[in-house]
């Protein structure tokens, strides 16, 4: 499995990537709309990779960060949304965004998304924050306490940012110390809160 690639770019599209490897093999990658903006104007550059194999072929699909692989992975994981869709989905809106339309419950936002369905926004914020919640209860456990506390307004953008990957703790902290700088929205909460981690 090619899980991160280096080197020259050869082309590069807001779609897809040529990237040519120091020993000199040349990967097509379908792009997040984040990496193209991280390689545009470079000469050389790097992504973090998922590749599908499929039985007429296979893709690599190109991210600017593992947290961004991470949401991909998450997405299409849930039934009905394939890699084409979950590239789409991270080329319409930031991590962030997707974590917070995830933990909002924001169907609107989701299916503003090119090619996404009501129907599929709504599975993938029902399957997701069932999978969050299933990784919270065990990671709570896992910690013996937790310092902070918050209110139960604020459980939704721990759920966002534990959709991100983050421990409940790490969660928990982050957001207080968003309160603090004065964040009032969910949006608000997670944008500071991912700046602070």
């Amino acid at each position: 499995m090619i899980g991160f690639l280096k080197g020259k770019i050869l082309a590069l599209t807001p779609e897809t990537a040529l990237i040519e490897t120091p020993s000199g093999i040349g990967f097509e990658v379908l792009l997040s709309g984040s990496a193209f903006n991280a390689l545009s104007g470079k000469k050389e550059g790097e992504v973090y990779t998922y590749m599908q194999v499929k039985e007429d072929g296979c893709a690599i699909f190109g991210f600017s960060s593992l947290e961004e692989k991470g949401m991909f992975l998450k997405l299409v994981s849930v039934s009905g949304v394939g890699p084409k869709m979950g590239i789409a989905v991270l080329s319409g809106m930031s991590v962030g965004d997707v974590a917070a339309a995830i933990a909002t419950n924001d169907v609107k936002r989701l299916s503003s998304v090119k090619g996404m369905g009501k129907k599929t926004a709504e599975r993938i914020i029902l399957e997701l924050r069932e999978k969050v919640s299933l990784s919270g209860a065990s990671a709570a456990s896992a910690t013996e306490s937790v310092p902070v506390q918050i209110s139960s307004g604020d459980e939704d953008s721990v759920v966002a940012l534990m959709t991100l990957g983050f421990t409940r703790a790490e969660s928990v902290k982050a957001i207080a110390r968003a309160r603090e700088q004065g964040a009032k929205s969910v949006e608000d909460i997670i944008m500071l809160a991912l700046k602070g981690m």
